[in-house]
């Protein structure tokens, strides 16, 4: 770069960042423990009443993209990067375009678009792009502020966080292939989570169609070099497995630099629903890992499921805190399951910090599956849900709509948790949605308090044999049927909601809630419910109805005594009081926001934002929005 050119980037930074600061959520989760917290506390339990919209924001997708919005997820939380690197508000939109805002206008900066390959089956999805400060190269020179950018179509990219254009000195043209090693092109496996970087090294997962096949895309970890993009290491969580793929981790990884660890949540095995091709425990499935930064070598592992036949991936980022009781401090890991456990570890060794019991899980009646004889589960906290759903459970809004609940789950196969798939209908409860799922939970510092969003919503599966199947396909829609088959077994899979004549829930409400949990002491706090009923049927009722939705997304604490969320299919965003679960606040958006928020200050104000846009699993509509609330100035 020319002094000439070197002098205007500069002054392009200036004027990008003014001589104000910019403060907080520099990183998909907040920090790099995923923690969702922010120490902001403009915003409070006494003010929060008077939010109004500060700015909106659309990105064009929905004129640009036209009907293949429907195929996607609005998931991303923007980044707010540090005046180093301009101070610009980051996000990516489901097709991988990466916008930058200025944060107190809303007005864009600049745009990057990959061009993504749209191939394949995948809905299409971005949950975030991570930052890093690469000391390799010179102050004031192009990509010395990095952007990194994990592809529907495989692709990480690195790209200048002033101006949006890719990093040269970066792989191929700032860009590297994830599939150049592993021999996987774009279809059956994309990425959505943002990669994370530490300590010179950018590490990324994948997403795998999991459930259609025996034997999938493996679900190969690699890391590379952040300055030049040269490969370093691949950890593949299946290795000796040959009949099987998958294990993939979709989900948000968290990162301890001061210890040179990452954390993967790891996924299940393929097929998510038959396993007598892949006798054993199948590690490193449904587990933490944490892998060595450096070389990529396995310090700890924690598996959660044993032989998982219920798709019980490892769902959201692992939270990393300091543990705190009798005065000793120990670092330590909080992972919520989509079976409703949450599991509090010793980050360092993987040992439970809470006794884990083995619960005893029924045999199989399919031949040759072989389940694991028992699953671990915690003694503390409790389940965050009750998987205990009985005939005399079955709710209903007359004895008519009731009854017919009653009959249908005196008809299930139901011995509990864990009880493996058959020919006959069998309950899921709670099924592959959860539970948690990838949105996570806010934890409170100092207080081991864990605020966390649920599902609960029952399910059933059947394992239909081949020859009884007609050989169609239909994709996973929420509230409906959907018959799949797992291509190289005799089975195919068909789950189905659990719900009356009338189109809701067999099982008692709140159909989703949130959650405080105390982890320090092992003890649920308060629950709520989460969301309103009133959209979800055929006609829209004209008052709120809180008997909770599924929901997807996360949640957001700060130091204002707040959580923040949408995540509801009721197109509401949230504010509950974090002390006892109240709602103080809530804002109709034009679509239902299935993303996490974040909150920032700049110039003085805090603001917070969130990204709506809806999800292809609800099917209740699209679009291409952020919006952003702040106090009246």
């Amino acid at each position: 770069m020319t002094l000439a050119g070197a002098g205007f980037r500069w002054l392009l930074l200036a004027l990008c960042a003014g001589s104000v600061a910019a403060s907080d959520w520099p990183v998909y989760g907040g920090d790099a423990g995923g923690s969702h917290y922010s120490p902001l506390d403009q915003i409070t339990r006494d003010n929060v009443a008077q939010l109004q919209v500060a700015w909106a924001f659309r990105s064009g997708d929905s004129e640009t993209f036209g009907a293949a919005m429907a195929q996607t997820s609005a998931q991303s939380t923007p980044i707010l990067l540090p005046e180093a690197a301009g101070a610009s508000l980051v996000y990516c939109t489901p097709f991988n375009r990466v916008i930058a805002l200025d944060p107190g206008s809303g007005v864009q900066r600049w745009d990057f678009d990959p061009g993504i390959d749209r191939g394949g089956d995948r809905p299409f999805r971005c949950r975030g792009v991570s930052y890093a400060e690469d000391r390799e190269t010179a102050a004031g020179e192009h990509c010395r502020q990095r952007l990194f950018l994990a592809t529907h179509d495989r692709q990480l990219w690195a790209i200048d966080a002033v101006d949006g254009k890719p990093c040269s000195g970066f792989g191929d043209n700032g860009r590297v292939a994830l599939y150049g090693s592993s021999g996987q092109a774009p279809g059956e496996i994309s990425n959505s989570s943002a990669p994370v970087i530490a300590n010179g090294v950018v590490v990324t997962g994948s997403t795998v169609i999991d459930f259609t096949r025996a034997t999938t895309p493996r679900g190969v970890v690699q890391a590379f070099a952040s300055h030049s993009g040269a490969p370093l290491w691949q950890f593949d969580p299946l290795a000796g497995h040959p009949d099987s793929g998958s294990a993939n981790v979709w989900a948000p990884m968290s990162v301890d630099a001061e210890h040179g660890l990452v954390y993967l949540p790891t996924s299940a095995p393929s097929p998510d629903y038959y396993g007598a091709a892949r006798p054993g425990d199948n590690l490193y499935a449904n587990s933490v890992v944490a892998l060595e930064l450096g070389s990529g070598a396995v310090r700890w592992h924690f598996q959660h499921v044993r032989h998982d036949l219920w798709d019980y991936d490892t769902p959201a980022q692992p939270i990393l805190f300091d543990w705190q009781r009798d005065g000793a401090r120990v670092p330590a890991l909080a992972q919520v399951t989509k079976q409703g456990f949450v599991f509090v570890l010793n980050r360092l060794t993987g040992t439970s910090l809470w006794e884990i019991t083995e619960q005893p899980v029924p045999p199989s009646q399919i031949p040759g599956e072989i389940t694991a004889r028992t699953q671990p589960k915690p003694i503390a906290p409790p389940p965050l849900l009750d998987g205990f759903l009985m005939p005399g459970d079955a709710w209903g809004l007359t004895p008519l709509d009731r009854g017919h609940c009653r009959r249908q789950l005196a008809a299930l196969h139901n011995l509990g948790l864990f009880t493996p798939l058959s020919e006959t209908r069998t309950l899921m409860y709670p099924g592959s949605l959860g539970g948690p799922n990838w949105g996570g939970g806010a934890l409170l510092p100092g207080r081991g308090v864990l605020l966390v969003n649920v599902n609960n919503v029952a399910f059933t599966g059947r394992l239909v044999p081949v020859a009884d199947d007609p050989g169609g396909r239909e994709l996973p829609t929420a509230g409906k049927r959907f018959r799949v088959p797992m291509a190289g077994t005799p089975y195919a899979i068909e789950i189905e909601s659990l719900q009356s004549f009338l189109g809701l829930p067999c099982n008692p409400p709140p159909w989703g809630k949130l959650l405080a949990v105390d982890l320090y002491g092992g003890r649920i706090l308060w629950e709520t419910a989460l969301g309103s009923v009133h959209e979800m049927g055929p006609v829209r009722a004209p008052l709120h109805i809180e008997w909770g939705t599924p929901n997807l997304g996360g949640g957001i604490a700060t130091a204002g005594g707040l959580f923040f969320i949408g995540a509801t299919m009721d197109r509401q965003i949230r504010a509950f009081d974090s002390a006892n679960g109240a709602t103080l606040w809530r804002h109709t958006l034009p679509v239902d926001a299935t993303a996490t928020p974040m909150t920032y200050s700049y110039r003085g104000r805090q603001y917070l934002v969130i990204n709506a846009g809806g999800h292809a699993m609800f099917n209740r509509g699209s679009g291409d929005y952020l919006y952003a609330f702040g106090l009246p100035q």
